[in-house]
Parts: structure tokens; C-alpha cells; sequence
């Protein structure tokens, strides 16, 4: 009988420096699995996460809405899912949930432990209404019904106290959607002791601004965006899409979320926003490294975007000392295989 659990936010004067953790690559190793007959699928039939709306539209280079945020979003794989399938692509893919209507939903989520994921909080409860979701299942790399690395289930999902109970700070007339902590922890079920990211691989987490100009959060501070998501409006929400976006802090208006630029919509919602997404080059020549350079290191993950679809632009609580940092803690228990 699943029983979430929330974890109590803690108080500070100041978030402190930024920080990150260390991700692993996995071996790669597949167990694919078809998830459901193809005749049995209904687009349809599956809700949409959050308030953003699903029209489609065209591909195209650098595309910018009327808030004037450069951007590219297109799929991650040119051909099959060859590249999905590859680190640091494999440690994303699709979530699915159903709320207490029955309905199934979907959302977007990724690895940053052998067996946690996260994802955003209103793809695992109810903002102010104290109710949980149920039946989630992670599906690493997911691309046309077909599991590479396996579906997994959900064991423990955690959010912050002051999202569940609906006293978290959040934009004015945005309750629930724009807030400081849209933030969910998923502890994944083993399979004969085994969790995915031993095969996919796991992402770096950071906070308190890792990767954004300054080193903090400061309003202004800027960093460049690698956002990852199965939004219901590109190829029906059965690859992969990626988004490179300049991404800013804003102002105390949107506490302090991230904003940049995008064109993925509904389903997007969970999927890691990370800075130096991909494999580095062997350097030489006596070419370093900049500052905050480790490479696929999440920063937040995917909150909200507008309804209306002229404006494309997207943003996301970010992570902090004070959630995804105390999520975690009370997600790994000493010696816990999931977070080893």
C-alpha cells in the first residue's frame, strides 16, 4: 500500500553557495519492452498535465515568441531512437500517473540517483488540496511505446509540506503554478534488487544557482538552458524533444523562478531544465574549463508555460538547499541502494 510522504521545508537566512552532486553514465545494458498494443493506444484518452495548452507547430531554428526569447526546440533523435537511447539522453523520459478521477496523465521526469527521479510537484499532487496522485510509472528514454530501459513504478513519492498544503509562495493570480517549490522526489521500486540507473546512467543535481552567471541566484543572472520534456503537442508526446534557451531569474513577482525561452507545452511538465548537457571534448592546447562546468547537471525542472501560444516561454522552480537538497535527504536513508 503505497503512503507518500512529505518533507518539512527548512527555514534560512540565506541559501549559501551554489552546489552540485556527481551523476554516473550506467552501462547502457537494454531490456526493452513494449509497454501497451499499439491499437490499444488513445492520445486521445490521456490528460495533459498543468495549464498549457497543445497546438502543434512547426520546427524551425532559433524561433522566438512576442516576449522575444530566442530558442530551438526539435526532437533529440534524427533517426530512431538511436540517440535517446545514449547517456546523458536515457536518464530523461515519460511519467504517467492517474489522478482520482481515473484518468491517466502524463508528465516528463529524470534520474539523479540510481533510483530516484524528479519531477514537478503537480504531476504528483494536488497543489492546497492535501491529496496525492497514484499509479506512477517512470519509463527511461521512452520513444513510441517502446521501454529500452523498462517501466518502473513508484514506491514513495515526496513533496514539500507548503506545496501539499497550499501555503507555498507563489506568483499573484498564478496559485499552484508559479511557486517556489513545484518540486517532487520519486523513489522508484527495485526490480530483483535492481534500479535503472544502473543502465541509463543519472544526472548531476545543483543549487542555489549553480550554472547561472554570478554563481547565486541573483535577479538578472543568466545560464544557458538544455531543457528536455515529452510535450503532447510534438509527435503526439512519443519522443523525446529538446530545448536550448538563454534562461534568466526573474523578479520577486514570479519568486525567483527561471524563465527562458520554448516552445514544448503540455507533458513537458518534470522534465529536467540542466546546464552543460552532453558529452566533453579531451581538451588541449591549454584550454580549461569555465566556472560551474559540470557537465548535465539539473538545475530545476519544467513548471509551467503560457496558454497562449504566441508567447512561448516556459519556467520552473528553482532548486534550492532548501527543497530539492531536504527532498532528497528524506528520500535516501542511510545506505539506501537507490541513492549509492
Amino acid at each position: 500500500m503505497l503512503t507518500p510522504e512529505m518533507a518539512t521545508e527548512e527555514e534560512v537566512l540565506k541559501l549559501g553557495t551554489p552546489g552540485f552532486t556527481k551523476g554516473s553514465s550506467g552501462d547502457g545494458k537494454e531490456f526493452p519492452v513494449r509497454l501497451f498494443p499499439k491499437e490499444q493506444i488513445n492520445l486521445n484518452s490521456l490528460e495533459m498535465d498543468g495549464a498549457m495548452d497543445s497546438g502543434l507547430d512547426d520546427v524551425a531554428p532559433m524561433e522566438y515568441g512576442t516576449a522575444n526569447t530566442p530558442f530551438t526546440t526539435s526532437r533529440v533523435d534524427l533517426s530512431s531512437n538511436t540517440v535517446s537511447k545514449l547517456y546523458p539522453y536515457r536518464a530523461s523520459g515519460k511519467l504517467f500517473f492517474k489522478k482520482p478521477d481515473g484518468n491517466t496523465y502524463v508528465c516528463s521526469a529524470s534520474l539523479i540517483k540510481r533510483g530516484l527521479a524528479v519531477t514537478a510537484a503537480h504531476c504528483v499532487a494536488a497543489f492546497g488540496k492535501k491529496q496525492f496522485y497514484n499509479s506512477w510509472s517512470f519509463v527511461p528514454a521512452y520513444y513510441d511505446n517502446l521501454a529500452p530501459y523498462q517501466s518502473w513504478s513508484v514506491s514513495q513519492p515526496w513533496v514539500m509540506t507548503s506545496y501539499f498544503n497550499g501555503t507555498d509562495p507563489c506568483q499573484a493570480g498564478a496559485l499552484g503554478v508559479v511557486c517556489k517549490n513545484d518540486i517532487a522526489v520519486l523513489e522508484l521500486t527495485p526490480k530483483s534488487g535492481a534500479y535503472p540507473g544502473t543502465n541509463t546512467g543519472w544526472y548531476n543535481y545543483g543549487w542555489n544557482g549553480y550554472g547561472f552567471t554570478g554563481g547565486g541566484l541573483a535577479v538578472g543572472a543568466v545560464a544557458l538552458i538544455n531543457q528536455l520534456g515529452y510535450p503532447v503537442s510534438h509527435d503526439g508526446g512519443n519522443r523525446m524533444q529538446r530545448t536550448d534557451s538563454q534562461g534568466y531569474i526573474s523578479n520577486s513577482t514570479s519568486v525567483n523562478n527561471t524563465i527562458w525561452g520554448g516552445r514544448q507545452t503540455g507533458g513537458s511538465s518534470g522534465g529536467p531544465e540542466l546546464v552543460n548537457l552532453g558529452i566533453g571534448a579531451v581538451l588541449s592546447g591549454g584550454v580549461g574549463l569555465g566556472s560551474e562546468a559540470a557537465f548535465n547537471t539539473v538545475i530545476g525542472v519544467t513548471s509551467w508555460g503560457y496558454t497562449n501560444q504566441a508567447i512561448k516561454r516556459q519556467g520552473a522552480s528553482p532548486f534550492l538547499s532548501t527543497n530539492i537538497s531536504v527532498l532528497i535527504s528524506s528520500a535516501c536513508a542511510s545506505s539506501d541502494p537507490r541513492c549509492l
